[in-house]
């Protein structure tokens, strides 16, 4: 499958297709807040953003942002062929438990240590998150953990036809 021609970015856009492959991390001052059962569950203005080529942004949390017991670790793990083996959590707030729904790696690949102490999740799974106040849409896919805002531009992968990408 060829790549989709991307969409022009507008005035303060980044366009997904910019960003690199392997993917690269670097840090947000943003004002992250994720919101789930009702309560926000977690708040952070040092937040680290993944960012990888037709790819919505995924933003990794720092531990300590999250509220006491919303993560809670879980059974299995999976592979990322760049960051390495990830390990899972239940997340919980409120009333609500949303299996797997995060997950971070403990033991970083060479060149992500910086992910070490840092969790992401579906935001799809979750009541809203916020990226500076703006409320984030889900990555479609079903298996991935981007956040789209304004502030960037696709066209995304894990939208029907993206699979070869």
């Amino acid at each position: 499958m060829r790549r989709p021609r991307p969409d022009a970015p507008g005035p303060g856009q980044e366009s997904v297709w910019d960003y690199p492959r392997p993917p690269r991390t670097e840090p947000s001052q943003e004002h992250v807040e994720v919101w789930l059962g009702g309560e926000r569950i977690a708040s952070t203005t040092a937040a680290l953003r993944v960012l990888e080529t037709s790819h919505p942004p995924t933003y990794y949390l720092p531990r300590e942002a999250f509220a006491d017991g919303s993560l809670v670790p879980c059974e299995g793990s999976s592979w990322c062929e760049w960051k390495g083996a990830a390990a899972y959590f239940d997340v919980r707030g409120g009333e609500r438990t949303v299996p797997r729904a995060a997950w971070t790696y403990p033991s970083p690949a060479p060149g992500f240590e910086s992910l070490r102490g840092h969790v992401a999740l579906m935001p799809a799974l979750m009541d809203r998150c916020l990226v500076a106040g703006e409320r984030v849409r889900p990555q479609e896919g079903g298996s991935y953990g981007g956040w789209i805002t304004s502030r960037v531009a696709g066209p995304f992968k894990g939208a029907p036809g993206s699979r070869g990408w």
